[in-house]
């Protein structure tokens, strides 16, 4: 393994690490559910694919170039999110010491479902992604080397670490169910999650991300 793709896989695995709203989407399903934590992180590493796809095929470069195309794709994505983030709050605020909030009652494939829906399009409409695929896989294809196979290799390891990570994310937070999913832990964490994206949504909503 030669040092560029060591160095790509440090930095790949700290971006995919790093808490957003795949990551609170990820702990705020797990808390339902261990099936639903898992389900939305398998979501988002399938809307990594959507990025792959476009970064591999040139697209990627396409929608940072027209303003206007990313601006939309920025729009949905923020909307989204706010969603997702006033839910969350609405969730918390209906908790009560004796419930357990939000989808009380929803069958188990059903959720699975939403929650798979859930973590893909959060991952999908998120405008940074395309962004992070331009301007970080570039570097790390060797001068002289073909760049389509290597761009591949790249983005598919980052789709890698986010089956990894995501999943563990999950299993760890249902592993730890008994004190999060107290009623005060957990409606704090809820509401907690509510806060972090609808400011996500709001940003992204707000303004553009490219200057």
């Amino acid at each position: 393994m030669d040092a560029q793709l060591i160095a790509f896989i440090g930095i790949a695995a700290g971006m995919v690490a790093l808490p957003g709203a795949d990551f609170t989407v990820v702990v705020r399903n797990a808390l339902a559910s261990r099936s639903a934590g898992v389900a939305t992180a398998l979501g988002v590493a399938g809307g990594l694919l959507v990025h792959t796809a476009l970064a591999v095929a040139g697209l990627a470069a396409v929608l940072v170039t027209l303003p206007v195309l990313f601006r939309t794709v920025q729009l949905l994505g923020g909307a989204y999110v706010l969603y997702l983030g006033i839910s969350a709050l609405c969730a918390a605020r209906r908790r009560t010491t004796g419930g357990a909030g939000g989808a009380e009652g929803e069958p188990a494939g059903q959720g699975t479902v939403r929650a798979l829906r859930q973590g893909f399009l959060t991952n999908a409409l998120n405008p940074k992604a395309p962004v992070l695929f331009l301007s970080l896989l570039p570097q790390f294809v060797p001068d002289g080397q073909p760049p389509l196979p290597r761009t591949l290799l790249l983005a598919m390891i980052v789709v890698l670490l986010a089956l990894i990570w995501f999943p563990a994310v999950a299993l760890m937070v249902d592993r730890l169910g008994r004190w999060l999913r107290r009623p005060r832990t957990a409606r704090a964490i809820e509401g907690g999650s509510g806060a972090a994206l609808t400011g996500l949504g709001l940003v992204l909503v707000s303004g553009p991300l490219l200057h």
